[in-house]
Formats: C-alpha cells, structure tokens, sequence
C-alpha cells in the first residue's frame, strides 16, 4: 500500500467514522422505535461455534432474554475471514434485533486489507471483553523460555511454522508483527478457524502459534502445549512466572476483543438500550466468575465510547497492514 494510498484510506476511515456516530447519535434518534424489541433478537457470530467470542453471546443470551421477555438467540455465520456474518447483519434491518458480535477483523482490518471492497458502517453498541493472547508451542520445539525460542528461531530462520485461524487474521498479523520486530521468519501456516489449528499444533503438524489463554489453558496444564510469553501489558496471577512480550518488546501491545455492532442506520434509542442491558448482564456475579475462568475481562462500554474505541484500532491496525505491504516490497 503506497503512502498516499494509506493517507486516502485512512481519511476515508475517519470520514466513515465520523459520519457513523453523527448518525448513530443525531439523525435516527426521532426515529427510535417506542418498544424494543418486540420479537426474538439473534446475534450473529460470523466464527465456528466453540471459539471465544461465540462463548459471550451465549452467557448473556439466558439473562437478556429474562430482562426483555423475548428469546435471544445466537447463530453461527462464519466463512470468508468473518465477512459472511458480518455482511449478514449489515443487510439486516436496523432495529436492533439482529446484531453482530465479531472479533476486530470485520470493522477494524478486512477495510485495511481490501481497500476496494466496501465496508459498512455499523453502529457501536458497546466492546464487551478484552483479552491476551499467549505464544505456545508444541513440546518438540527445544525452547522452554521466550529468549530461547528466540534464538532458536534466529539460527533456524524458515525452518519453524506457525498457524493462525486465517490469513488476515488479528494473530497472523500480530505474529507478522512480531517476527519483524524480533528479526525471525517462521512459515506461516492459515487454517479454517482456531480449532483446526491448535489441533494441528497440538500433533506437531507446526511448531507455534498464538493463543486465547482460555482456549490454550488445559493444554498448558496437560503439557501438550507449552507457554512461552503473554501479550497484552501484564503478567497474569495465574502464570506469574510468565513473561509478558512488552518485557522484550514494549512497543509490541497485542490484545484481542470482542464487540457488538448493529446494522447501518440503527437509531441511537436502541443502541443506547442493548448496550445498557448488555453491560447489566455483563456485571452479573455469576457471568463475571466465568469471564475470570475464561481470561476475559469485561468491558460493556457505552455507544459512544465504543465507536471511539474502533476508530483506535482501526487506526492501529491500518499501520500494522501498511507496515506489512512495505516490509513485501523491499
């Protein structure tokens, strides 16, 4: 991606933003339905059922179908890097009632990696949980610490690979990220989702790749898997004796989160109403207790505050793919 081509994307992007909150924030609020919701409410999940951000949906699902007395349910839409569920609820009518809860890639990167491709300007309702993300291997790799695999992976350059849920993907780019930073090359290795790949890492199939903590925990503890270093800003009690990459890399940030957007012009009456429910449920007992188990830290912000969160990211992850397509070039 040339400079200007990035400095056209990125004034689109902030333009797009723009003209999403003023919408979601003045335009559509006469126009407000009186009673929400009056029928059953889906969130989409546009990832394989079984993966972190499909485990959210389905906690809240049982305490907002008490709150507003209509079924709450979720659906799996997944395929092409998140866009078949995302596009699925961009159709959708914006009334609330159908809603998409994603990982960043749909509204914060897949704009970055097909500028031509148009990206829709859903409404924000609110960030509802970040999380690190852990760098493990298979036990065959003969590092047991993160400077180990560093070294090894530096007198071995190409020789290690590593998997991610997709080309594209939040942990593909993070560990692209990564690599650069530390001067290795691993070969990367995309599969259909994160389940095919720890699969894969698990049988030896590639050597590393990274992790949701929740998801890589009880092969941690089982020793199919071995933990070297967290992103994210700090170490967790549960591994205090885990590194946190920033202690090698400050610049080097990476968390994943979870968000629920609704469809383009979805007044702001009703956006405004989920995200307060949403936030509700999120601070039940019994919710955050599992989120803890989980590694999930709940978040459940407003509108607002979540379209201001998503224009950071997106900003961030716009230099990460622009750094990428650079590095290509040279």
């Amino acid at each position: 991606m040339s400079p200007s081509r990035a400095h056209v994307g990125f004034s689109i992007l902030a333009i797009s933003f723009g003209l999403a909150v003023s919408t979601f924030i003045s335009n559509h609020e006469a126009s407000a339905q009186a009673s929400f919701p009056s029928r059953p409410v889906k969130f989409i999940v546009p990832t394989p059922p079984g993966t972190m951000v499909d485990l959210l949906p389905r906690m809240l699902a049982e305490k907002l179908t008490a709150r507003w007395g209509q079924p709450v349910v979720v659906e799996n839409r997944s395929g092409a890097a998140q866009i078949i569920g995302a596009d699925t609820v961009a159709k959708a009518e914006p009334d609330g009632h159908t809603l998409l809860v994603t990982p960043p890639a749909p509204l914060v990167l897949n704009r970055w990696l097909d500028p031509t491709r148009h990206q829709p300007d859903f409404v924000p309702v609110t960030i509802l949980a970040t999380f690190p993300q852990v760098l493990v291997v298979n036990p065959k790799v003969p590092a047991k610490t993160f400077a180990e695999w560093i070294a090894y992976a530096k007198e071995n350059p190409g020789r290690m690979s590593y998997g991610s849920p997709g080309a594209g993907s939040t942990a593909q780019l993070a560990q692209e990220e990564l690599m650069r930073a530390l001067g290795i090359e691993l070969v990367h290795v995309p599969y259909q989702g994160m389940g095919p790949a720890i699969n894969d890492l698990l049988a030896g199939q590639i050597e590393a790749m990274f992790a949701a903590v929740g998801t890589a925990l009880p092969h941690i503890e089982s020793g199919a898997l071995r933990p070297l270093a967290l992103t994210g800003g700090k170490r967790l009690p549960r591994f205090p004796d885990l590194p946190v990459i920033t202690e090698t890399l400050p610049t080097f940030n990476h968390t994943e989160w979870f968000a629920i957007v609704a469809p383009p012009q979805t007044p702001l009456e009703t956006a405004a109403k989920i995200s307060d429910a949403i936030s509700e449920g999120l601070r039940s007992p019994d919710i955050r207790e599992r989120l803890r188990h989980a590694f999930l830290v709940p978040v459940g912000n407003s509108p607002a505050e979540a379209a201001a969160f998503i224009a950071r990211e997106s900003q961030r992850w716009h230099a990460v793919v622009d750094s990428e397509a650079t590095a290509k070039q040279k």
